[in-house]
């Protein structure tokens, strides 16, 4: 008979596990942060098509400035080449590419920074800027070589060339007929007419990208995931060094403090009375016999406490007894939600008896 044997550590190192908060926390402060850069490009491309667009007009009219600015230049054949108008066909250039372009380019600066920070947020790291010695170790880029994603990456870019140039194509085929009006343009038409045919093939293609940008993002969102996922093993240790943190266990003991406060101080109402030293300490005593063998204590406390537990009794008038020894003897021996011990009988019930003879008169 032959035993197969598994051994279970094997699997112990397996990534099979999200991420915990803290691990996300730490990537991210490395500079690990879910982003597709094919939705910044799309929508850059996007845009930017767009304002070419809308400022038509306005391109045109500074082409048409510049055209004849020098045309009027080139009258003057004698002066055409001095170094005087030289100098100002430079300048009237530099003017020119600088009314075209910023616009282009500040709509591309905004729209990038508006799409990062949808993504990624505010974040300010240098950790990405210090070299990690494990980017340059010929084994992980032996792996990282013969990995599914320079194929995914290239599939990529193979998708969106042959999407962008089928786009293209298809345009210019469509336009084809009307290409043959060129030869009755003068120069300012024809550059109209082609920025025109520009546009409208960059706007289609934006389209079609922002498409293949949103199916991006969610394969990074993926691939992000999946990277970020720890094994077993690696969660149990991160458990450890938090609950070994001073500093989170006492966080964690004063949030508890906190929440049994909290509780005790919602019985208070519940309470028959409130026996008290009277300033240094009061119990909250609750006794139904249908319910309890003995009296219970429902709350109790010290100094702040016990004068807040007097404010919470007063404000759902339940009666306040003060019995100096009792209200002591009760807080040092008796913990929250136990009863009464035996010993304590006689002084507890009387001190009911007497609140309840004061509800019956009232």
């Amino acid at each position: 008979m032959f035993f197969l044997r598994i051994n279970l550590q094997a699997f112990a190192g397996e990534k099979t596990e999200k991420a915990t908060p803290k691990k996300r926390k730490k990537a991210r402060e490395e500079g690990q942060v879910l982003q597709s850069r094919e939705i910044n490009s799309a929508l850059i491309l996007l845009f930017t098509f767009y304002v070419m667009r809308l400022m038509g007009s306005y391109y045109y009219r500074n082409i048409t400035v510049f055209t004849k600015n020098i045309f009027l230049g080139m009258k003057n054949s004698e002066n055409l080449f001095t170094a005087n108008e030289i100098h100002k066909l430079f300048i009237l250039t530099v003017i020119l590419l600088g009314k075209m372009v910023v616009p282009i380019v500040g709509t591309a600066f905004v729209v990038g920074l508006i799409c990062s920070y949808m993504q990624v947020g505010i974040l300010f790291t240098t950790k990405s800027l210090f070299p990690k010695f494990s980017r340059i170790n010929p084994i992980n880029g032996f792996k990282k070589f013969f990995s599914l994603k320079p194929l995914i990456e290239f599939f990529k870019s193979l998708v969106k060339l042959s999407a962008v140039g089928y786009i293209t194509f298809s345009y210019v085929m469509k336009q084809s007929k009307n290409m043959i009006n060129i030869l009755d343009m003068d120069i300012l038409q024809i550059v109209g007419y082609l920025g025109n045919i520009t546009v409208n093939i960059g706007l289609r293609a934006a389209i079609v990208l922002i498409i293949l940008a949103i199916l991006d993002y969610y394969y990074q969102k993926w691939e992000y995931e999946k990277d970020l996922r720890m094994s077993k093993q690696e969660i149990k240790e991160e458990y450890k060094q938090t609950e070994g943190d001073p500093q989170v266990r006492s966080k964690i003991k004063e949030k508890q403090r906190q929440m049994s406060m909290s509780r005790m101080m919602q019985d208070v109402p519940k309470a028959d009375v409130i026996i008290t030293n009277p300033t240094h300490y009061a119990v909250a005593i609750r006794y139904d016999s249908k319910l309890e063998d003995a009296p219970v204590v429902l709350a109790k406390g010290k100094d702040l406490i016990a004068q807040k537990i007097k404010e919470v009794a007063k404000e759902n008038n339940v009666i306040i007894i003060e019995n100096k020894m009792l209200a002591r003897g009760i807080y040092f021996a008796v913990d929250i939600g136990d009863y009464i011990p035996p010993d304590l009988y006689q002084a507890v019930a009387e001190v009911l008896a007497y609140v309840y003879r004061i509800k019956n008169i009232y």
